[in-house]
């Protein structure tokens, strides 16, 4: 468990710093949107008070404070699940999930909303959404856990 918990800790705060970076140093909240190196890379102001893709994007405290728990929970589910394996190749892919998760709940309990800058466009496809590191930090480990589960160490 304590590899897991290394990795989520440095999930977590590479999130918490590249957003307060995003928000406060380069202004992104008032400017709401910088190029970087269009069109690969742009940041674009975006407040996800839903999940992906806007589902459930009411702005209603009730759907907060619920998406809230959902984190948490499914943040205790996947830590009492990933107590049963062991080895950094369990870590990489359990603590991503679990610091991208509490990184975005930390967001809805200080700023009402998930914070997301990120987005990405190529090859003449226009990406309208944005999106942050801790959603990759999610996608990166829920993904690998399904390609790899199977080759994960377990406990005895």
């Amino acid at each position: 468990m304590g590899k897991t918990f290394i990795v989520a800790v440095i999930c977590f705060l590479i999130d918490q710093i590249s957003k307060w970076a995003v928000l406060y140093q380069l202004n992104l909240k008032n400017v709401l949107a910088m190029d970087i190196w269009p069109p690969f890379l742009n940041f674009r102001m975006g407040w996800n008070y839903g999940i992906n893709f806007g589902l459930f994007n009411d702005h209603s405290e009730v759907t907060r404070w619920a998406l809230i728990g959902v984190a948490l929970a499914t943040t205790l589910g996947i830590t009492l699940y990933s107590r049963g394996f062991k080895g950094w190749r369990a870590a990489l892919l359990f603590g991503p999930i679990i610091g991208g998760a509490l990184a975005n709940a930390l967001d809805r309990v200080l700023y009402g909303a998930v914070a997301d800058f990120l987005n990405m466009s190529c090859c003449g496809i226009n990406n309208p959404f944005a999106f942050n590191l801790a959603d990759v930090f999610i996608f990166m480990g829920a993904f690998g856990l399904v390609l790899f589960s199977e080759k994960l160490d377990k406990r005895a």
